[in-house]
């Protein structure tokens, strides 16, 4: 990758986009086409692009123009965009129009990956997403002080089942367990919502998010960070696991002492314990 000197990211809301901006000139990055929502994009990607122009979720016509016009080859898609967007009356053109009309159904996969594919039609090409902050990736093991004990490791072996079954079929990627009885599964609220959700029903909860068992990492990569540890603490949870080698930990520091602090456990598991 780093023979890219030029490359165009398609920012949502959060932290990733800025980890991506602060860290490109690793990557050999020297210039960055940033296509941004209103209201979304973080203003210190804003100011760290190279190029900007802000769209609404319907014009894609307009955003792959702004691409090729600037010399774009290559895209990755980084940060958080509302879920209901996909299904809210969106202000649409032409190409978008169509292209919804032959998408399957309205699950966020299935429609950034349609976008992805109209992209590609335009001679751009996706990139995924890891290449460039493999060192955000989490690792196997137990991050935090406190050690998981036997019932709570049985539980994330539950809930890493629930989780890859609840992914495969694109609904979302975490489940809430205790003693082996599902307390949520998350959907189009998301992560923390869905512990805080959990959390009305008991505590001690132990949360697993898994990637999907046919996950797209060009966009939509599972990641947590101090605002999933917040929602825990709210909720009186026990321990998160989280793909180790698949999963985003954000603002590290910030998010296992955040956890030491609460004797929250956090680990990365593999797909086989």
């Amino acid at each position: 990758m780093n023979d890219i000197k030029r490359i165009g990211l398609l920012a949502g809301a959060g932290t990733l986009p800025i980890e991506f901006v602060n860290h490109a000139h690793e990557h050999g990055i020297e210039e960055i086409a940033v296509l941004g929502f209103k209201g979304q994009t973080p203003q210190e990607v804003k100011d760290k692009a190279t190029f900007y122009q802000e769209i609404g979720f319907g014009q894609l016509n307009k955003g792959i123009k702004f691409f090729t016009s600037n010399g774009i080859k290559n895209v990755v898609f980084l940060g958080w965009v509302e879920p209901k967007l996909t299904i809210s009356n969106l202000k649409m053109d032409l190409r978008m129009i169509t292209l919804a009309a032959k998408t399957k159904d309205r699950r966020a996969d299935s429609v950034i990956g349609a976008i992805i594919n109209e992209l590609e039609k335009d001679g751009l090409t996706v990139l995924k997403t890891t290449e460039f902050l493999s060192h955000i990736l989490i690792e196997d093991g137990v991050l935090t002080k406190k050690q998981p004990n036997k019932a709570q490791l049985a539980d994330v072996e539950f809930g890493k089942t629930i989780a890859l079954a609840s992914g495969g079929l694109d609904i979302g990627q975490s489940a809430v367990v205790r003693k082996h009885a599902v307390i949520a599964v998350e959907a189009m609220e998301g992560t923390d919502k869905c512990i805080k959700r959990a959390g009305e029903y008991t505590k001690h909860c132990v949360i697993v998010k898994m990637a999907k068992p046919e996950q797209d990492f060009r966009f939509d990569v599972p990641c947590f960070g101090p605002r999933t540890i917040e929602s825990m603490i709210e909720a009186k949870s026990a321990l998160l696991a989280v793909e180790a080698g698949k999963t985003f930990i954000i603002e590290r520091e910030k998010t296992l002492a955040l956890a030491n602090k609460h004797k929250i456990i956090i680990m990365g598991i593999k797909q086989e314990l």
